[in-house]
């Protein structure tokens, strides 16, 4: 989804409950592998803009050997300061919108390329809970960003479970959905 206006993703996009044990603290090793082999050959680099889950996906992105000839940095914003003094998120864009939006997510992707070294980037903002939801962004809500080579794209989903579960389930998001766009930009 590129839009402003992306959905949030109905309830059948959910991860089952039974689902969730097998999932906590695996990495997306096989997406990880593809979007190694993809940056690899097209001499590309990869930086990472995390709030909610914390440095999750740099973890998992460095987990795999030989991953500095492909991952470039990994930015941790986890504060409303962090994102504009490490990404050049403007104050005023996470004030009118808030850190949970679509906007903040696009400016945190655009943000990790002008900070670093890379053609590629994804950001992810979210509430992982247990506290911090409301109506509009109930916990669980987390808004996506992916800058391939210049080319932003943000989505939106709501993921069930506790914070280990939600946290999970975005890092394997974030790295499915990247997986999928650099394979669709070839």
């Amino acid at each position: 989804m590129s839009a402003a206006n992306s959905p949030s993703a109905p309830a059948a996009d959910l991860l089952p409950k039974s689902e969730l044990p097998a999932l906590i603290h695996q990495a997306p090793e096989a997406d990880l592998l593809q979007i190694s082999t993809t940056l690899l050959a097209r001499g590309w680099m990869l930086a990472t803009a995390e709030s909610c889950t914390g440095g999750m996906i740099a973890a998992a992105c460095t987990d795999l050997a030989g991953s500095s000839q492909w991952f470039e940095r990994g930015f941790v914003t986890y504060s409303n300061e962090a994102k504009t003094e490490l990404l050049g998120v403007p104050a005023a864009l996470i004030a009118e919108h808030g850190a949970v939006s679509e906007p903040v997510a696009r400016a945190m992707a655009q943000g990790a390329v002008a900070h670093s070294r890379a053609q590629v980037a994804v950001a992810v903002t979210g509430i992982a809970g247990p506290t911090g939801g409301s109506a509009d962004k109930p916990v669980g809500t987390v808004w996506f960003g992916w800058n391939v080579n210049g080319t932003v794209t943000t989505a939106t989903r709501r993921f069930d479970g506790d914070r280990a579960a939600v946290r999970q389930q975005t890092l394997h998001w974030a790295c499915e959905r990247l997986n999928a766009l650099l394979n669709a930009s070839s």
